[in-house]
C-alpha cells in the first residue's frame, strides 16, 4: 500500500498544543483506556453531556446565568435544547480581552491599512452599540451589510450582536437580485454599506447597485455608509447616514444583552442556485461554542498569535474567522484580489505580519503553484503553523507543493463543514498526521459517519456524509418555515434522526476524511458512484487544462460521464489531447470513470463563494432551466451548455 502520510508533528508540536493538554485532561479524568485522539473523539460522540461540559469550561464561556442541563435529547434530529435556561452574550466573549494587544490589522488592496488595538475595538463597538439604539435597534432587529471585508464590518456586527440584533451580511461583488434574494427574505431595518471596494486596481462604486436594492427594501429605516472609496454620496441616498454620524463620541456604556443560548445571531444563507437561497437562522450560544472548541483545539490557536483567512463576508468563513477574537488573537483582515499586485502578495503580507494561521481556498493554493511561486523563496516563514484550506477538496499535487515548496513544517488542515453549520465536520488536528488528500479527523464532539444508501456505515468506501447525535450550531430554524418542514426535508428526510449533509466522503481506516464532491452531483455510470472530485484531481493537474467540471448525463437508463474542460493557451483539444486525457483518468481512477463526452468551454460556471455550480450544468444539459442565476459569480458563462451536446 502506498504510503500517503507527508508529515508528521514532532513531539514538541504535539506537547505545545492545545488539544495535546484537552486530550490528556479528558483521557485522565474519566479513565480511558489510552491518550490517542481517536479515544478521546469516541468518547465525545458517546458522552455529549460530558463533553460540551467540558468544552464550555476549557473555553471559558462568559455567562451571567449558568446553564440548567448540558442538552436534552441528544439524539433527537431536529429538536435537541443545548445548555438550557443559560445566559450569556456574543459579544461579550469575542471583546472579553481590553487591552492594548492588537485585535484587527487591516490590509485594503489599495494600500489603505488601519489597526485596532482590543481596547479600541471594545471603544468603538460602544460607540456603534449606542448609536444603534439611538435609531431603535432592539433585541430580535435584523441588520444587514453589504460590506467589503474591513474593520467597520466586524465593528457593526459585534454592536449588533451585544444588543441582541440578528446580523446577516452579503459581500459587494453580489449582483443586485442575488442581494435581495437574501434580504427581501429577512426584511432588515438597518443596512450597512460601502461606497464602493477595490479590485484588481480598479476602484468599484457600490452606490448606484445599493439604490436598486434598497428601492425593493421597504424595511430599511436607515442606511449607514462607509466610506472607504472616498466617493460616498449621502445627498443622494434615502435615509442615509454616514459611519462618523453613528459612531460619535458618547459616554453610555457597553450593555451586553443576556440571552438565551439559542437565542438567534445569525442569518446565513444557501447557495441558491437551484432556487431561492434558504435563510439559515443561527443561535449566538452554537457557534461560539463550536467555533472556540475548533479554532483552540483543532487549529491550536493561541492570544498572542496573528491569524488570517481570507475570505468575503458573504462566506460563513468570514463569522467563523470573526470569532478568532474570543481567542485573543490578532485578526488580519483583507479586502481585494490575492493575486494583486503580484501572485505572492498575500504570502509576502504573511511574513511581514508573522501571521501564524494563515486560511484560504484550495484553489487559491493550487493557483499559486500554476503560478510556479515558491514560498520557501520568500521566506521561511519561521512563525507559521497552520495553513487551512477550505471550498473544494485539496488535492494530491496541493499537498505535495506546500510540503515540498512553501514549509515542511506545518499543519496543513483541509476543512470542511459549511454554511449549515457554520463551522466543521471535520478539520485539523495538531497531534496527529496529515496524509495527502485526507482532512486529519473529525471535529470533537462530532458523529460523523459515512452511510450507504440503506444507512450502514462504510470504512474505505465511498457514502454519504452523516452525523448522528446532535451538536450545538445546528440551526435553530430556516426564515419563513414555520411547521420546519423545509429545515427537516434538507437534512433529515433521508435517515430517521441522522444528519445527512449532501457530500460523498471516505473514512480511512485511520480516521481521515476524504471528500468526493456534493452527493447531488454524483455520477452514477453503470450504477457505480462516482465523486466528481477524484476527476478534478486527474485532469485539473494536467498543463494543458486550466478548469473542469464533470457531470453526467441520462441516456437510455445509464448514465454518461460528461467533461468540459478550459484549455490553457498553447495547447488544443484535439483528439490527441483527449486520448490523453481519458488515458489518465483510467490509470489513476478507474475504466468507469473515463468521460464518454469531453467538450471544450470558455468559462465554468461558480458560486460567489468560488464553489464549482455542476448542478446547474446538470440540468442544462437535461433541458432544464437554471431557477437562479443571480446565485452566480458568472451566470453568463452557463451560455456556453445550452447547445454543447447536440
Amino acid at each position: 500500500m502506498i504510503d500517503k502520510k507527508i508529515w508528521q508533528p514532532s513531539d514538541e508540536f504535539k506537547k505545545n498544543s492545545k488539544m495535546f493538554e484537552f486530550v490528556h485532561y479528558v483521557a485522565d479524568k474519566y479513565n480511558l483506556k489510552d491518550f490517542e485522539y481517536e479515544t478521546v473523539h469516541q468518547w465525545s460522540v458517546l458522552n455529549p453531556y460530558a463533553f460540551w461540559r467540558e468544552i464550555w469550561n476549557y473555553c471559558e464561556i462568559i455567562y451571567s446565568k449558568k446553564y440548567e442541563r448540558v442538552v436534552v435529547d441528544p439524539h433527537k434530529m431536529p429538536g435537541a435544547k443545548w445548555f438550557t435556561k443559560a445566559k450569556l452574550n456574543f459579544a461579550e466573549n469575542l471583546l472579553k480581552r481590553r487591552d492594548d494587544h492588537t485585535a484587527i490589522i487591516f490590509r485594503g488592496e489599495d494600500s489603505v491599512k488601519k489597526e485596532y488595538t482590543y481596547k479600541q475595538l471594545y471603544d468603538e463597538v460602544r460607540k456603534v452599540a449606542a448609536g444603534l439604539k439611538k435609531l431603535g435597534v432592539v433585541n430580535g432587529d435584523r441588520i444587514a451589510a453589504f460590506m467589503p471585508n474591513m474593520p467597520e464590518t466586524v465593528i457593526m456586527m459585534l454592536a449588533t450582536a451585544s444588543i441582541g440584533a440578528i446580523w446577516s451580511s452579503t459581500s459587494p461583488d453580489f449582483g443586485i437580485k442575488g442581494v435581495l434574494d437574501r434580504f427581501s427574505q429577512i426584511k432588515p431595518k438597518i443596512v450597512l454599506a460601502a461606497d464602493g471596494y477595490f479590485y484588481k486596481g480598479k476602484k468599484f462604486d457600490s452606490q448606484e447597485k445599493l439604490k436598486s436594492i434598497l428601492h425593493d427594501l421597504p424595511s430599511v429605516e436607515k442606511v449607514v455608509m462607509v466610506n472607504y472609496t472616498d466617493s460616498v454620496n449621502l445627498k443622494e441616498m434615502a435615509n442615509a447616514i454616514s459611519w462618523e454620524d453613528l459612531a460619535q463620541p458618547t459616554n453610555e456604556e457597553l450593555v451586553f444583552e443576556q440571552l438565551p443560548f439559542d437565542h438567534p445571531l445569525y442569518i446565513m444563507y444557501s447557495s441558491g442556485t437551484t432556487g431561492l437561497p434558504k435563510s439559515i437562522v443561527h443561535s449566538a450560544g452554537g457557534p461560539l461554542i463550536q467555533h472556540l472548541k475548533e479554532l483552540v483545539l483543532h487549529c491550536n490557536m493561541q492570544p498572542e498569535q496573528t491569524v488570517f483567512y481570507f475570505t468575503t463576508c458573504g462566506w460563513m468563513m468570514w463569522n467563523w474567522f470573526v470569532s478568532s477574537l474570543a481567542v485573543g488573537a490578532t485578526l488580519v483582515l483583507y479586502d481585494g484580489n490575492p493575486f494583486y499586485p503580484e501572485p505572492a502578495y498575500l504570502l509576502k503580507m504573511a511574513d511581514e505580519l508573522n501571521i501564524t494561521f494563515f486560511g484560504t481556498s484550495a484553489k487559491y493554493i493550487a493557483s499559486l503553484e500554476a503560478e510556479g511561486i515558491i514560498p520557501m523563496e520568500i521566506s521561511s516563514f519561521p512563525h507559521l503553523k497552520v495553513i487551512a484550506s477550505t471550498g473544494s477538496p485539496l488535492t494530491n499535487e496541493s499537498f505535495e507543493y506546500v510540503y515540498r515548496d512553501w514549509k515542511k513544517d506545518v499543519q496543513l488542515s483541509s476543512i470542511a463543514g459549511g454554511t449549515d453549520i457554520i463551522s466543521c465536520f471535520m478539520l485539523g488536528n495538531p497531534i496527529l498526521p496529515v496524509y495527502k488528500e485526507e482532512i486529519q479527523c473529525r471535529g470533537l464532539g462530532m458523529d460523523v459517519d459515512c452511510f450507504d444508501d440503506e444507512g450502514k456505515s462504510l470504512v474505505g468506501e465511498q457514502g454519504e456524509l452523516v452525523c448522528k447525535t446532535a451538536f450545538p450550531s445546528m440551526p435553530i430554524y430556516f426564515l419563513n418555515d414555520k411547521s420546519g418542514e423545509r429545515y427537516f426535508n434538507t437534512y433529515f428526510n433521508e435517515y430517521p434522526d441522522v444528519w445527512r449533509h449532501g457530500d460523498n466522503i471516505v473514512i480511512s481506516e485511520h480516521g481521515g476524511v476524504t471528500m468526493y464532491g456534493r452527493s447531488d452531483a454524483t455520477l452514477n455510470p453503470q450504477g457505480v458512484r462516482i465523486g466528481t472530485a477524484e476527476i478534478y484531481r486527474v485532469v485539473e493537474n494536467m498543463e494543458e487544462i486550466e478548469d473542469s467540471v464533470v457531470v453526467g448525463k441520462k441516456v437510455d437508463g445509464d448514465e454518461l460521464v460528461v467533461l468540459f474542460v478550459i484549455i490553457n493557451i498553447g495547447y488544443t483539444l484535439d483528439e490527441e489531447l483527449i486520448k490523453k486525457i481519458k488515458s489518465k483518468i483510467r490509470t489513476s481512477c478507474s475504466p468507469r470513470h473515463v468521460p464518454a463526452i469531453i467538450k471544450e468551454v470558455p468559462e465554468i460556471p461558480y458560486t460567489i463563494n468560488g464553489k464549482k455550480v455542476e448542478i446547474a450544468v446538470k440540468q442544462i444539459i437535461h433541458g432544464k432551466e437554471v431557477k437562479n442565476k443571480a446565485a452566480l459569480a458568472n451566470p453568463e458563462s452557463l451560455e456556453f451548455f445550452y447547445d454543447i451536446l447536440n
